[in-house]
Order: structure tokens, then C-alpha cells, then sequence
């Protein structure tokens, strides 16, 4: 079920620290099925009113803000990264693989 997935992806999402970043796909593969990074986009893209879900923590492979269109305002997104202290210059997460969270190490058993 769609709702269930959403679930748990957020779930995820509010455990990325403060100051870090993951992608859509390294959740997807958390959850167990790395083929669905779009679905967790989509998640991320109905996550925008619920407070405690920080989706901005959340970009795409390559660090770029590919979901800001869905934020209030153009530059939320960036706003609040740069609010955390996390770098981005032209729509990209500067010295990425610094600051990326991979919840399939960090999350391991």
C-alpha cells in the first residue's frame, strides 16, 4: 500500500542528523527495494505538510536539489540546508560525500 511505503519512508527521513543529507534512492534501498527511489520522491513530495518530516534533508544522487519546486518557496530548500550549515551553490550539495548520511550503514543492525 502506497500510505504504508510513505510511512515508512518517512520514518527514515527523521532520523537523517541535523547538517547531513541522503538520496532518494540510498532510502529506497534501505527499505529494501532500491528500484523505488521515485516512489520515495513522491513521498518526499507529500511530505511538505507534516512538520517533522525534514524532506529538504533529502536530494537527489549527485546532491542536487531536484525537489525544491516542491518546497513553499523556490529557495526553502537551499535555505534551510544552508540553515543547518550544509553548502549549495548552483542547486548542488557542496563537498557532498562529507555530509551524505547513508541510512543503509548507518541504520545496520
Amino acid at each position: 500500500m502506497k500510505t504504508d511505503f510513505f510511512s515508512q519512508v518517512y520514518e527514515v527521513v527523521k532520523l537523517i542528523p541535523h547538517g547531513r543529507v541522503t538520496s532518494y534512492g540510498a532510502i529506497a534501498r534501505y527499505l529494501g527495494n532500491g528500484l523505488s527511489a521515485r516512489m520515495v520522491g513522491w513521498a518526499m513530495n507529500a511530505a511538505h505538510t507534516l512538520p517533522d518530516v525534514p524532506a529538504h534533508r533529502v536530494v537527489n544522487t549527485k546532491g542536487l536539489l531536484t525537489g525544491k519546486a516542491h518546497f513553499a518557496t523556490p529557495d526553502l530548500m537551499q535555505q534551510l540546508l544552508e540553515k543547518e550549515g550544509i553548502i549549495v551553490k548552483n542547486e548542488a550539495v557542496q563537498d557532498f560525500e562529507k555530509v551524505y548520511w547513508n541510512p543503509v550503514t548507518e541504520l545496520a543492525l
